[in-house]
């Protein structure tokens, strides 16, 4: 299938603090055993941020997002959801993107069915949707997206982003005012 296909993301990519790194990737891949969707929609969080599980220290819970660039933080949203947070900038620092959203590419007879009798444009457009959708869980949590060979891959297969839709983030409610959402713009 056209556009699954990619290089896996060099960590130095993601070495960077989150509102940085953030908008660079839109327009990559992610790879979960098999299901493949681009990423659309993204927010950053650092550790000074009030709106961050990072804010108050390292704990049992979020110390993932204290790890390498690269590491993935797996949390879950009113003991509901599950969310997906790439790790960004250095050991210690406690920063990350979330994935918001994601276009699905491959393996879409699977996300049906994980997700239920959805429209395809609804299977991952939301970050409980998408880690439902991709099986993403607590289990994933501290995985690295820069391993070749990993069950889960962030990968760059050279398809531009052309200047992404910028605001705030949502779904918090702290530090709201911060333009540290960034979406690809809906053709149109």
């Amino acid at each position: 299938m056209v556009g699954v296909d990619g290089s896996i993301v060099a960590r130095c990519l993601l070495e960077g603090d989150a509102p940085e790194v953030a908008p660079q990737l839109l327009g990559k891949l992610l790879r979960v055993a098999g299901c493949t969707g681009r990423i659309v929609e993204v927010e950053a969080y650092t550790a000074d941020d009030p709106a961050s599980h990072s804010v108050g220290g390292r704990t049992g819970r979020n110390a993932s997002m204290f790890g390498r660039a690269g590491s993935l933080y797996v949390y879950l949203s009113y003991g509901i959801h599950h969310c997906a947070n790439i790790v960004t900038g250095g050991e210690g620092d406690g920063q990350a993107v979330l994935i918001r959203a994601v276009v699905p590419l491959a393996g879409i007879e699977q996300m049906r069915r994980r997700r239920g009798s959805v429209e395809d444009r609804r299977l991952a457009d939301g970050p409980g949707k998408l880690c439902q959708a991709f099986g993403i869980d607590r289990g994933d949590d501290g995985a690295d997206v820069c391993r070749a060979g990993g069950r889960i891959q962030l990968l760059d297969d050279g398809v531009p982003v052309v200047e992404p839709v910028v605001g705030r983030r949502v779904g918090i409610s702290r530090a709201t005012d911060r333009p540290w959402r960034w979406r690809v713009r809906e053709p149109g």
